[in-house]
């Protein structure tokens, strides 16, 4: 790839610039709001956990450790993956390294804030549902370190030899080699430990997206060209010259875009984990939704009985009365529905409105049977869902309008996210942007074409990532903005045939094969070798 040179050094005036750090008020800044999003942070755990009975130390320890972690997950994902955000901007000479790197981290921030959660607890579901409700317990703990750390090592050794690997693959890949992990240490088939519906829901989408991003990516450059009568937009950078005003603000545009859509949507992987530590060892203040008000708790148990009459009516009389979470639970890991099945969640569904309906307010639950309430709801919630996609039993249009909405009442109450963890997450991602971000942006910038970006490639492929993640976060599912951006950006140099540099696109490609199953074993040694230390 072409770079513009300086007479005297022979090095890039891009390097130069990308030496820059953010000066004094930008450092001043950055510390600040780093400052006070801790505070916030610390503040609000000590007010929830106000009225928390400590009985010991240790379930604290194991929380900030476990934070931590998950903390160092999100940081590493920062200057991992938000660096593919900035690096058209930057080799468009659009912004200047140094604020564009700020810029990205705002709008990942706003990002994160605004996210639904639907992804955070879509990544949830892939876990095994029996480490899932005993979170509080040394398995749990070791599930969610496992993943974690396996996660983390695998994003430092990619980003260590500047690759944009995909950190949702990554996830993914930890996932599955905890649930079979767990199934073979229980004496099982490893693959029994694992939700493939889900599993393949999720890598379908994860497989798709950069095809699409590449596709769509060339289309849109194909048609640009043949449309667009506008030569400069089709040209690379000369010197330091930013580009004229409209292509300017159409970069700034598409990197904000890619910015808000990487928080709102891989912002969220770490959060549901950051939920279930706090679940384990605080679920007096997290097991349930706080701010679930009395008159909510009213309209749950009068459709609870609605929905208790529905199941009813489809109890078979063969069916035995047994233990109902258990055998909802069942249903869950084998997906082998039985005539007890339905009538075990009739049970639980009954319990469930008795529990809340006795102490008005999900607040008012005893902290001793906060977990239990939430366990009951999320096992509930999930065996409807299965239900509904298995169609068995056949319900009527009327009787799945009345599951769904008890369904998101369930939802409501267990699967919530707390403010401060949105902002801590978001910190995490803007510190690790703001450290890490040169390695990837190298590789995305000069490494996958053979000629320099112009401007029309650099806002096709963030356009074309930006309504791809945006589109991915509405359905709730897990996307690589790494992928799409990538695959993207290759696109618009075949469109333009500028040519490729297969060298980097075959490291890249063995990053991405390579990432799922190295996952999947980093995550399943470490379970192992955690689970030695603890029952």
């Amino acid at each position: 790839m072409s770079t513009v040179a300086t007479a005297e050094s022979g090095t890039s005036l891009l390097d130069k610039k990308m030496k820059k750090g953010p000066g004094l008020v930008g450092g001043l800044i950055f510390a600040a709001v780093i400052l006070g999003g801790l505070a916030y942070c610390g503040f609000n755990i000590v007010s929830d956990m106000g009225h928390v009975q400590i009985v010991s130390v240790w379930p604290y320890v194991l929380l900030a450790v476990a934070l931590l972690i998950a903390l160092g997950f999100e940081f590493v994902n920062g200057f991992h993956d938000t660096a593919n955000a900035v690096a058209t901007v930057i080799y468009t000479h659009t912004l200047e390294p140094h604020v564009a790197v700020v810029w990205s981290g705002c709008w990942n921030l706003i990002g994160v804030l605004t996210s639904s959660g639907a992804v955070a607890y879509a990544v949830i579901t892939l876990l095994p549902v029996e480490l899932i409700l005993q979170v509080s317990s040394g398995a749990g703990f070791a599930m969610v370190f496992a993943l974690l750390i396996a996660a983390i090592l695998w994003n430092l050794s990619t980003w260590a030899l500047g690759l944009p690997a995909s950190s949702s693959h990554t996830m993914v890949g930890s996932i599955i080699g905890v649930g079979i992990a767990n199934q073979l240490m229980a004496g099982n088939n490893g693959t029994a430990g694992v939700d493939w519906d889900q599993v393949v829901k999720v890598f379908r989408v994860l497989l798709i997206s950069p095809l699409v991003g590449f596709g769509v990516a060339w289309l849109l450059m194909v048609l640009v060209k043949k449309l667009v009568n506008y030569p400069a937009l089709f040209t690379a950078p000369k010197g330091e010259e930013p580009p004229p005003f409209i292509i300017r603000a159409l970069l700034v545009l598409t990197c904000t875009g890619v910015s808000f859509g990487h928080g709102s949507n891989d912002g969220q992987k770490g959060m549901g984990l950051i939920m279930l530590i706090l679940i384990g060892t605080v679920p007096t203040a997290y097991a349930l939704n706080h701010a679930v008000s009395g008159s909510q708790v009213v309209d749950f148990v009068a459709v609870s009985n609605q929905v208790s009459g529905i199941l009813t009516s489809h109890v078979d009389k063969n069916a035995i009365m047994g233990d109902p979470r258990a055998d909802v639970t069942d249903f869950i890991k084998t997906k082998n529905f039985t005539p007890n099945t339905m009538v075990a969640l009739r049970e639980l569904v009954e319990d469930i409105s008795h529990e809340v309906g006795l102490y008005k307010e999900l607040k008012a639950v005893p902290p001793r049977d906060q977990q239990n309430v939430r366990n009951d709801m999320y096992v509930a919630s999930t065996a409807l869902s299965i239900m509904h996609k298995k169609h068995n039993p056949v319900f009527t249009d009327q009787e799945d309008q009345v599951l769904g909405n008890y369904q998101k009442k369930l939802d409501v109450a267990t699967k919530f996210i707390p403010l401060w963890v949105k902002i801590a997450v978001a910190l995490a991602l803007g510190m690790g942007t703001m450290v890490g971000w040169k390695r990837i942006v190298v590789t995305v910038g000069e490494k996958i074409g053979k000629d320099h970006l112009t401007y029309a490639q650099g806002a096709s492929a963030e356009l074309v990532a930006m309504a791809t993640i945006i589109a991915a976060d509405n359905f709730g599912l897990p996307v690589s903005t790494t992928h799409v951006l990538s695959s993207g950006i290759a696109g618009t140099m075949v469109a333009n045939g500028s040519g490729l540099q297969w060298s980097t696109l075959r490291s890249i490609a063995m990053a991405w094969v390579f990432t799922l199953p190295a996952a999947a074993l980093l995550s399943g040694g470490l379970f192992w070798l955690f689970r030695q230390f603890g029952s």
